[in-house]
């Protein structure tokens, strides 16, 4: 190694040996905090990039995307371990974002290392789009159980890009990622439990409480005891144990949720007699919410259908075979179900070459009569309180949402998965402003554009005008007559009180 690492490494213990030897063009590494993931995935940058074949120059050259899923984290966790390794000082770091670490040192053997490392968050739009055009020798994952599915399969055609073949090509290609366990919903567990691809490859270290334990000689000692003391047991089964489950983290973005009370016994099975609404999210992991407004004005959310690295026009498609698989006997008679997506949707969808907005590209062949959610803007603020208001409803003593358990996803973001996280400031710590972006935000954001599509945004402003002095005007919908769907009741409502 050149002079500046005067670190010696040794694989954290079997496990972490073993991810270093694979030859798979996809590994991931899962295990409890505190195991060495991200140290180990570092370190597996620098070695293979350093097993580089020397070019006729005598340069062994390569490109890398070091990922996480927020800016915020980069900055504090991801790049923080990768400069314990790798110093700052050490090549060039260039501050612009995306952030870069250029590195160019002679090596012992009278070669030299030429290194480019990029640190995408996917946070920010610009990032993602370089990201996506980059030819990349390999990339690193990190905490992969935050980031969207869309981008692991993105980077399979982006790796294996740098050198190009006409000065030798890469040595070696392939993405390694790591993740402190997700839950048995998510598209890791798919992928290494279930689907296990062909050339992918999955590592699970022991439990941190365990004599097989790893990284324990760079720990202080009875940290995992420490830890087991001060957690409850679902904390401790995925941080410790490191097993697959789902953990309650930051706080939750509708902490009027109450499980026993808002989400029913048995699947919901829908009213035939009333509409089926839909909210949609078409993103990088697209979701629908299935729901129906009963004539009290309580809400049934009958069903969710998640997915992972889906464009609009497989999103498109996916709805239509599961709403035929699921609700035919609804569909009959050439009836159609309303639904509503981010405002936004009316202009231009990214990537598609005739320029039509994302909104008509739904719409085409679709069962669902696709509209943009009727907001001034994707504000969050009144979308999130769209939702707060029919939940902190009692309507004759029941709750005014009422969710199936068929909702997997959308149920555990309300119990904690939908979240703010916690952050240090140099005031103390705080929660961030915004949701954090995971497999539970997507479906929860289909959920809000159903409820303002289905009438409670005009709720919501009914309510500020009885409780303020003079606001903006609102334009009702001439998009939504009297009486065809029972959600125009908050828009009738709202009229009547104009009046």
């Amino acid at each position: 190694m050149p002079e500046p690492f005067i670190k010696r490494y040794a694989p954290a213990g079997p496990t972490t040996a073993s991810f270093h030897a694979s030859p798979a063009f996809v590994r991931g590494l899962r295990g409890p905090i505190g195991s060495g993931k991200s140290v180990a995935c570092s370190i597996d940058v620098v070695t293979r990039a350093q097993m580089q074949a020397p070019d006729t120059r005598n340069r062994r050259r390569t490109r890398w995307a070091i990922i996480r899923n927020t800016y915020g984290e980069l900055r504090m966790t991801t790049m923080k371990t990768w400069h314990e390794w790798v110093p700052e000082d050490f090549g060039r770091k260039v501050n612009d974002a995306p952030f870069r670490h250029e590195i160019k040192a002679d090596l012992p053997d009278g070669t030299l290392w030429d290194m480019e490392v990029w640190f995408i968050a996917l946070d920010r739009e610009d990032d993602v789009k370089k990201l996506l055009s980059l030819e990349l020798t390999g990339a690193w994952v990190n905490e992969a159980r935050e980031v969207p599915f869309a981008i692991v399969q993105a980077l399979t055609g982006r790796v294996g890009r740098f050198p190009p073949k006409a000065e030798g090509g890469p040595s070696w290609r392939g993405i390694m990622m790591d993740t402190n366990p997700p839950d048995d919903q998510h598209w890791w567990y798919r992928k290494a439990e279930l689907e296990r691809p062909k050339g992918w490859e999955f590592f699970a270290q022991p439990a941190g409480d365990s004599p097989e334990a790893e990284n324990i000689q760079n720990l202080d000692e009875g940290y995992y005891d420490r830890l087991v003391s001060a957690n409850d047991q679902d904390w401790v089964n995925v941080y410790v144990k490191g097993n697959y489950g789902f953990v309650k983290h930051g706080e939750p973005v509708y902490p009027g949720y109450v499980d026993n009370l808002h989400c029913a016994k048995e699947p919901i099975e829908p009213v035939p007699e009333l509409p089926l609404l839909i909210g949609g999210d078409p993103g990088l992991m697209p979701a629908i919410v299935l729901g129906q407004q009963l004539s009290d004005g309580r809400w049934l959310l009958v069903d969710e259908l998640c997915a992972d690295g889906f464009g609009i026009q497989r999103f498109r498609a996916a709805a239509n075979a599961w709403l035929r698989q699921h609700y035919g006997a609804w569909l009959q008679g050439g009836r159609k179900i309303t639904g509503w997506i981010d405002p936004a949707a009316g202009s231009r969808a990214a990537g598609d070459r005739d320029e039509r907005a994302t909104v008509d590209i739904l719409r085409e062949d679709s069962l669902i009569d696709w509209r943009s959610a009727p907001l001034p803007d994707n504000a969050l603020a009144p979308r999130l309180e769209s939702v707060r208001l029919p939940l902190s409803r009692l309507i004759d003593g029941k709750p005014g949402i009422l969710i199936s358990p068929k909702c997997e996803r959308l149920r555990k973001g309300f119990n904690g998965g939908y979240h703010y996280r916690q952050i240090k400031t140099a005031s103390g710590l705080m929660f961030q402003q915004e949701p954090v972006k995971n497999e539970f935000s997507h479906p929860h954001d289909a959920l809000q554009y159903l409820m303002i599509g289905g009438g409670e945004y005009d709720q919501v402003l009914l309510r500020q005008r009885r409780h303020s002095g003079p606001r903006q005007s609102y334009a009702i919908s001439e998009d939504y007559p009297d009486g065809q769907f029972i959600g125009n009741r908050g828009r009738q409502q709202y009229a009547e009180a104009e009046d």
